[in-house]
C-alpha cells in the first residue's frame, strides 16, 4: 500500500526547499533589518544539519563524530554572523 506522505528523505528535502526560499526572500527583501544575516546564517546552519543528519546518515555514527560535525556547522555559522556584525 502506498503511503500518503513519502519517506522521511522527501520531507527533509521539502524542508530544505522551503528554508532556501525563505532565506532567499529574506536576504532579497531585508525584512529583518540588521538581523538579516544572522537569521539567514541560522537557516543555513539548520539546512546543513539536516543534510548531514539525514542524507549523510550521521545519526547512525558514534556520538563523537556527530558532535564534531554539528559543532563545525554551528561554529561556521556563528563566525560568519559575528564577522559580518
Amino acid at each position: 500500500m502506498r503511503q500518503l506522505f513519502p519517506r522521511k528523505a522527501s520531507l527533509v528535502w521539502l524542508f530544505l526547499v522551503v528554508a532556501t526560499l525563505c532565506s532567499w526572500w529574506l536576504a532579497e527583501s531585508h525584512e529583518a533589518g540588521e538581523w538579516t544575516v544572522p537569521v539567514v546564517m541560522l537557516v543555513a546552519a539548520l539546512k546543513g544539519r539536516a543534510v548531514i543528519l539525514h542524507f549523510m546518515e550521521l545519526t547512525t555514527v558514534p556520538w563523537a563524530w556527530r558532535l564534531v560535525f554539528e559543532a563545525w556547522i554551528w561554529l561556521c555559522a556563528c563566525v560568519i554572523a559575528v564577522l559580518y556584525a
